[in-house]
Order: structure tokens, then C-alpha cells, then sequence
């Protein structure tokens, strides 16, 4: 017989079990900030480079102006040429220093096949760094 005072009821048991679910959660927020900031890493290579006396700076490319005006008339160094003076002053250029930079200075009107046609007579002698010079556009008022 049994009284129901006496009678023990099982309390709630312990939990044997771990809780997986927020550990998998902050091992996924982790796994995710590890892919972001890996390439980051990766592309930043930080150097101590050693000191050397002796050695000046490096001297700077030596550069030409190559301007168009709106009409498609060629300038270099603020002198007309022709397309054909305009080649062979660039191959006598090339021939000398090879690594010159041809800074590129074209108005806004004029075509693109204009433009082409000067940056095929850099390249053809010898030219290969063309630099295009542009003005920074102006903040509209707001």
C-alpha cells in the first residue's frame, strides 16, 4: 500500500549532454572573419629591407607631354607635329630611353581613333608606359 505522502517522485535528472548549438555558431562567425581577413593577410607583405650607404635614389623616369588639342592637332613638349613628325620624333625618343613615360594630355571632343592612333606610334617605338592625364571632376552643389 501505498501513501502519497511517502511516495518520492524523481526529480529532474542532470543533463549529461553538451549544448553543440552555440559552439558551432561562434566556430562559424570565426571560420567566416578567417576567410575575410586571410587575403588581406596575404597580400601585405611587410619588409625590413637593409640599409646600404652608398646608393642615392633611384632617378626618376624621364617623361614626355604628348598633348591633343580639340582640332586633333598633336603637340609634343608644346611643339605641332604631323602624325608622321609626330612618330619619328617618338621613335628617336624611344631609341635613346626606352623606359620614357608618354604623358597623354587629349580634349574631351576629340575622337578616340585620334587617340589610339598616337598611343600605336608610342607603342611602335618602343613606348610601352603611357600615362592619360585628366582633371578631378568638381563637386556638384548640393
Amino acid at each position: 500500500m501505498s501513501f502519497g505522502r511517502l511516495e518520492r517522485t524523481t526529480g529532474a535528472q542532470p543533463m549529461s549532454d553538451i549544448n553543440m548549438t552555440p559552439l558551432v555558431d561562434v566556430m562559424l562567425v570565426l571560420v567566416v572573419i578567417f576567410i575575410l581577413t586571410a587575403p588581406l593577410l596575404a597580400s601585405s607583405i611587410r619588409l625590413d629591407l637593409p640599409k646600404v650607404e652608398g646608393t642615392g635614389p633611384a632617378a626618376a623616369p624621364e617623361s614626355v607631354t604628348v598633348v591633343v588639342d580639340a582640332t586633333g592637332q598633336a603637340y609634343l613638349d608644346d611643339q605641332p607635329l604631323s602624325q608622321a613628325a609626330l612618330a619619328v620624333r617618338l621613335q628617336r625618343i624611344g631609341a635613346a630611353q626606352p623606359d620614357t613615360e608618354v604623358q597623354l594630355r587629349a580634349d574631351a571632343t576629340v575622337p578616340y581613333g585620334r587617340v589610339v592612333e598616337i598611343m600605336g606610334a608610342a607603342h611602335e617605338a618602343g613606348l610601352q608606359r603611357i600615362g592619360f592625364v585628366a582633371e578631378p571632376a568638381k563637386a556638384s552643389a548640393r
